[in-house]
This record gives structure tokens, C-alpha cells and sequence, in this order.
């Protein structure tokens, strides 16, 4: 894989929290006549190289949205293959982490996930909360809908208990309820592979992020891709409600646009 696109400098502002939809495994695999399942491995071991790229670059928290709570649904030969595939990352990669000083979080409700995945996953959650570098937050058994519905029931028991005071309720306040209640919000989210649904992803965390779609399937979005992504951010002015004059008081004003009149 070619480093030269991450040794090119890039104009900040480098996004601290970048998110992205991982699609297209399925896609890459039947375009090569593969089974799905190889389309899925080939997929993970990208994401160990976008996270590379994410560190070189200054990036804090990469989300990879890598199980939905819609994927249940999937042929269930499918959904085993994948949770073993999360088993085998989870030892591949072990090491990799660990060394890197990355750390390991999860959103979602993982607790529904099969013993032989879950384990391991807990395990290097707990062996890598002390690291202060980069952070990997994977997205499993994770539904935006889903987790809003849980922040709910746990918030109005906090209400009906007395600990939370519903007048006092404010969108910082909720928030501490959610999955991401200790990660910023994303500033950048990706998708790959050309569609452009949000997926049931991260829906209220990302009401002012930038989003960028791209035709490239994600085994093949590689560091290049990235970085591109990116760089495409970096131009982009992030006003969160505000007049462009606001968030540049000393910017020339343009001339007011002539309307054509309507004969």
C-alpha cells in the first residue's frame, strides 16, 4: 500500500472523530466470485490499515460500524462466520493494539453477542482503557434507533427515582445516556461502496457532521482513499447554524445576486 498520500501535508482542520460505513465486503466478494465470508476478512484487515492512517494523521477516534442490530437478519451461517471473524481479530490484532497504544471501545449492546466473541472483546477493552492515543470504537449489535431506546428507558427510571430532575433535562444531559456518552461527535462520516443511507447510524451524533460518500468498496478503500476523504473534509466550512460572516467576521462580503425578473 502506498504512503505517499499520508506523507503529503493536509490543511487542517484534521477531524478528531472520524466514523465510517464499512460496505461493500459482500459486493468485492462476488465481483471475484468469492464467498461472502472472504469478503468480510478482507474487509477486516482494511480496517487495521484506515486505522494506521488514522493515527498518522492525528485522527483521535475512528468508529467502524462493523455489526447492525439489523444484521441479525442475515443468513445465520453469515452472522456465525462474521462472529468468528470478530473472534479471530480480536487475537490477530491483540498485539498490534497493544503495542500501538490504541484503545479498544465498543457502542452498542454487546452484551447479546456470543461468548466466544464477546470474551476476548472485554478482555482488550480492559487491557487498553489506560492508553491515551488513538481510540477504536467499534460499532456491534449497534442501532441508532436501538440505543436511543435504551437511553430512554434508563433515563426515565432516573426520573421516576428522583436522580434526574426532567425540567433539568437538557440535550447534554441525554447525551450522557447514549453509547458515545464519553466520545465527541463524529466530524466526518464515511460511507463506501456508493449507497447513501445513514444506515441507523449514529443518527443524533452525527446531526452536524460532514458526510462523504464514495463508489470505492471497502476492502479496496485503502490509505489513499482516506486520506482523500479527508482532505475533501478540510475544505468544507462548518458554520453549526452561524452566518458564514459570524464564523469570519473579516471576510469580504459578496454583492447581492441580481433575481432575474420574471416576464
Amino acid at each position: 500500500m502506498s504512503t505517499a498520500a499520508a506523507l503529503t501535508p493536509i490543511n487542517p482542520p484534521i477531524p478528531t472523530h472520524v466514523a465510517i460505513i464499512m460496505d461493500g465486503n459482500g459486493r468485492w466478494a462476488g465481483q471475484r466470485n468469492l464467498p461472502r465470508t472472504e469478503g468480510h476478512r478482507k474487509g477486516s484487515e482494511n480496517s487495521l490499515h484506515i486505522l494506521e492512517a488514522a493515527g498518522k494523521i492525528g485522527v483521535r477516534y475512528l468508529t467502524l460500524y462493523a455489526f447492525s442490530v439489523e444484521n441479525w437478519h442475515r443468513p445465520a451461517d453469515e452472522v456465525d462466520a462474521l462472529m468468528r471473524l470478530l473472534e479471530t481479530y480480536l487475537d490477530r490484532y491483540y498485539d498490534k493494539l497493544v503495542e500501538k497504544k490504541i484503545r479498544l471501545r465498543t457502542i452498542g449492546d454487546t452484551a447479546a453477542l456470543p461468548a466466544h466473541a464477546r470474551e476476548p472483546l472485554e478482555k482488550a477493552i480492559r487491557d487498553t482503557a489506560h492508553f491515551t492515543g488513538t481510540s477504536l470504537v467499534l460499532a456491534l449489535n449497534y442501532g441508532s434507533r436501538n440505543e436511543v431506546l435504551r437511553a430512554l428507558r434508563t433515563c426515565a427510571n432516573d426520573i421516576a427515582s428522583g436522580q434526574l430532575n426532567p425540567d433539568k433535562l437538557d440535550w447534554n444531559a441525554f447525551a450522557s445516556y447514549l453509547d458515545t456518552r464519553d466520545i465527541p461527535d463524529p466530524d466526518l462520516v464515511i460511507r463506501t461502496s456508493g449507497e447513501t443511507r445513514m444506515s441507523n447510524f449514529l443518527l443524533l451524533q452525527s446531526a452536524y457532521a460532514e458526510w462523504y460518500f464514495t463508489p470505492t468498496l471497502w476492502p479496496d478503500f485503502d490509505e489513499n482513499c482516506f486520506i482523500e476523504a479527508v482532505r475533501v473534509f478540510s475544505t468544507r466550512e462548518r458554520r453549526f447554524g452561524r452566518t458564514a460572516e459570524q464564523l469570519s467576521p473579516n471576510r469580504p462580503k459578496k454583492p447581492p445576486q441580481k433575481i432575474a425578473e420574471i416576464s
